[in-house]
């Protein structure tokens, strides 16, 4: 017969106290002597688990009963404005003898017990007979008329009720927001692209764009209902309300195109022309999305391009990255079908790619038994085609 396996689990629950002290000095003790009944001393306030404490020193006792008035007395108050509170506390007052006979009375050794107390704000907890007056001032404990008194606090967690909290439900900000796009009962302005209307917010589209901003409030003509955009695509136009509205890249499978040989040059791709559209209405964040797509796309033959259309739109970090890259990979680099053109049409960042390669931002990879090339001797195999300043209607703006 089998024998009968016996399945056994464990757990262990562990509940850690947080633990801080502060030291009172009392120079000067003589003079407090008579101040009254009732009547304290405070100290600065001190932080133990979160919470703002303080120790009130009370010379004459804490109150009139019988014999209490011979005693000095000693409490800790809550002072933050919390509730329920658990915590242990001890009180010590210093041997200035340097013998170490310290006279201490509290939770943690026991001499108090061991249950911790709840307190709330301007709640106390002390002890009302802590130590003989004329016994103190003839004791190790007041020396050169200076009394220290030593208090330590024990913070517990707090232990909630589960049963009576109440879930929060996700927030639907950004999805109620996002039904505003292309909303047209709301809708207080139409763009016309392309044969296409697309209906939004005067108020959403200044809130996220700088030069929407300027153009709806900042001037003082009257702003037409319907504006005609020229120079964008429909789909473009659209992916970029999409981004004000909803703050994501619309989801279109063009967007994220890899390239291939039979692709259309980099400036016509859609993410090329989104980018653009983000640098003209001064939406940064999409600029970075737009940025994050193309750098996957960098290759040998690819980057002088990508870099060309980085330094048009001010796209700093593909920028960085493609100067990267060509130092990189810089005989290679100089090789591909982009960089004759790189130099005829943007000379500047033919300057840039040496001073990165000066600066040594990547260890340059050549080929040691090829000589590289005069930039002027490159032969493209494919002529790939850059916007100069004159060319601006290349992208289709």
């Amino acid at each position: 017969m089998a024998a009968t396996k016996k399945n056994s689990t464990s757990s262990e629950s562990v509940t850690e106290m947080i633990k801080g002290s502060h030291e009172f000095k009392l120079k000067g003790y003589s003079l407090l002597k008579g101040i009254g009944v009732g009547k304290f001393i405070a100290s600065e306030t001190f932080n133990v688990g979160g919470y703002e404490w303080a120790i009130y020193f009370y010379p004459d006792g804490v109150d009139t009963q019988e014999h209490a008035t011979v005693y000095v007395s000693v409490f800790v108050v809550l002072v933050s404005n919390a509730n329920d509170v658990r915590a242990m506390f001890e009180f010590a007052m210093h041997d200035q003898r340097g013998q170490e006979e310290h006279f201490v009375l509290g939770h943690f050794n026991d001499t108090l017990g061991t249950q911790p107390h709840t307190l709330s704000k301007g709640e106390m907890w002390g002890i009302q007979r802590f130590y003989n007056r004329f016994h103190l001032e003839h004791s190790m404990y007041l020396i050169d008329d200076c009394l220290q008194v030593n208090c330590t606090v024990g913070v517990l967690p707090t232990i909630r009720d589960n049963s009576m909290t109440i879930e929060l439900p996700e927030s639907t900000i950004a999805t109620s927001f996002g039904m505003l796009f292309e909303d047209e009962q709301s809708s207080d302005v139409t763009f016309c692209v392309g044969g296409n209307k697309f209906y939004a917010h005067k108020i959403v589209l200044a809130a996220r764009s700088s030069v929407f901003k300027s153009q709806f409030f900042c001037g003082t003509d009257k702003v037409d209902r319907e504006i005609l955009v020229n120079e964008m695509e429909p789909k473009v136009f659209k992916a970029l309300l999409h981004f004000i509205y909803k703050d994501t890249l619309i989801e279109d499978e063009e967007l994220h195109l890899s390239v291939s040989s039979s692709m259309a040059s980099i400036s016509e791709w859609y993410v090329t022309k989104l980018l653009a559209a983000a640098h003209k209405y001064d939406l940064p964040r999409l600029k970075l999305m737009c940025e994050s797509v193309l750098c996957k796309h960098i290759s040998i033959g690819s980057v002088a391009e990508i870099l060309v259309i980085s330094d048009c739109y001010d796209a700093t970090e593909l920028k960085f990255i493609c100067l990267q890259f060509s130092a990189e990979n810089l005989n290679a680099v100089l090789k591909s079908n982009g960089f004759k053109h790189l130099k005829e049409k943007c000379p500047h960042l033919q300057l840039e790619l040496l001073e990165t390669v000066a600066a040594g931002i990547g260890c340059v990879s050549v080929d040691s038994d090829a000589t590289t090339p005069e930039p002027n001797e490159i032969e493209a195999e494919n002529t790939s085609y850059y916007p100069s300043s004159d060319e601006e209607n290349h992208l289709g703006w």
